[in-house]
C-alpha cells in the first residue's frame, strides 16, 4: 500500500538538509506512505528519535514497524501520532520532549488523496465534495459551497486560490444551489466551467479545489502554529526542512526563517544585525527534471532549509 499512497517528494535532500544525528530526536509532520519518515529511521541510531504525525486514518495503514528496523535495533525509536501537526507542541510535551533536533514537513495534499475520489480533492473524479483530511470531524466541502454566504465564499477563492474571478464564480455558486444543492465535485465543476477560459480551464479549477482545500481543512492556521511550535521546540544547531507547493504557504515559511514572526517584519539590534532565530541553509531547492518527470506533483514543489541559531 505505501508505495502507491504517496511518492516521497525531495527525498534525498529533504532528509540530507536535517543533517541527522543518529542520536537525535526527529518529526516527520507529514507522515503519508512513511517515505520520508522510513529514511530518517535508517540514519538513526538505537538511541535516535522520530515522531510521526498524520491525521488522516488512511495513513497509519502505512505504519509496518517490522519494516522500520534493521538488526539490532530498537523498536521503540518510532512513534506515530494520530493527530494534525498544528498540536506538535503540546503532542511533544505529553511524550516529554523538550527540544528536537530538527523537523520535517512535506506540505500539501498526498498523491494518495488526489487519486481517491471518494475524498473529493480533484476535479477529474467524479465524487462527495469531501476534501476533509480528517474525515472524523470538521465541515466538509459541501459544507463551504452551500452554507458560507457570496463574499465570503469569494475571499477563500481570492486570498487561498488566487483567482481573479472570485466575485463571479461565488455568485454563480449562490445562485445554483438556490436550485439544488451542490454535493458533488461535478456538481460544482458544472456550475463554474462556463465561467473560465477553455484554455485556462482545468488551473482554474485546480485553483478553486485548492482554496476549497485550504478553508476546509484550515490549512493556513495549521502551518502557523506548526511553525512557531517549530521555532521553540528546535534545540540550537537543529534543522527544519520544509517543502511547499504554492505562494501562501512558501510566504509564511520564508518569512519565519527571515525574521523568525509570520509577518517577516525584520527586527535588528543597536548593531544593525537582524535578529532572526534561523540561518538559511543553501539556497531554495526545485526537484530535478527527472523528478518532475515521474512525479507531476513535484512540479510546483520548494525546498527550504534552515538551522537554528
Amino acid at each position: 500500500m505505501t508505495e502507491q499512497y504517496h511518492i516521497p517528494v525531495l527525498l534525498k535532500e529533504s532528509i540530507d538538509g536535517l543533517a541527522i544525528r543518529p542520536d537525535g530526536v526527529y518529526v516527520d509532520v507529514t507522515f503519508g506512505g512513511g517515505g520520508h519518515s522510513r529514511e530518517i529511521l535508517q540514519r538513526l541510531g538505537n538511541k535516535g528519535r522520530l515522531f510521526s504525525f498524520d491525521q488522516d486514518a488512511d495513513a497509519e495503514q502505512n505504519v509496518i514497524a517490522d519494516e522500520l528496523f534493521s538488526e539490532g535495533q530498537k523498536s521503540g525509536r518510532f512513534t506515530f501520532v494520530r493527530s494534525n501537526f498544528r498540536y506538535l507542541k503540546n503532542w511533544m510535551r505529553y511524550y516529554g520532549v523538550e527540544q528536537i533536533d530538527g523537523l520535517l514537513a512535506d506540505l500539501g495534499v498526498s498523491s494518495h488523496h488526489f487519486d481517491d475520489e471518494t475524498r473529493g480533492f480533484s476535479f477529474r473524479f467524479q465524487g462527495p465534495l469531501d476534501m476533509r483530511m480528517n474525515k472524523r470531524a470538521g465541515q466538509t466541502a459541501a459544507d463551504v459551497i452551500n452554507n458560507y454566504d457570496e463574499e465570503r465564499l469569494a475571499d477563500i477563492f481570492f486570498y487561498y486560490g488566487e483567482l481573479k474571478q472570485s466575485r463571479r464564480i461565488a455568485k454563480a455558486i449562490v445562485a445554483a444551489r438556490k436550485q439544488k444543492v451542490i454535493e458533488t465535485t461535478e456538481a460544482l465543476t458544472a456550475t463554474v466551467e462556463p465561467l473560465l477560459k477553455r484554455e485556462r480551464e482545468k488551473k482554474e479549477l485546480a485553483k478553486l479545489f485548492q482554496a476549497l482545500r485550504i478553508e476546509v481543512n484550515r490549512e493556513m492556521e495549521a502551518l502557523k502554529e506548526l511553525l512557531l511550535g517549530a521555532t521553540e521546540l528546535l534545540r540550537p544547531g537543529g534543522r527544519l526542512s520544509v517543502i511547499t507547493y504554492h505562494s501562501l504557504e512558501d510566504r509564511l515559511v520564508k518569512n519565519v526563517i527571515k525574521s523568525g514572526n509570520l509577518d517577516g517584519k525584520v527586527v535588528q539590534d543597536l548593531y544593525g544585525r537582524i535578529e532572526t532565530p534561523f540561518t538559511n541553509v543553501g539556497k531554495i531547492i526545485i526537484p530535478a527534471d527527472v523528478e518532475q518527470q515521474e512525479n507531476p506533483r513535484s512540479r510546483s514543489a520548494k525546498l527550504r532549509i534552515a538551522e537554528r541559531r
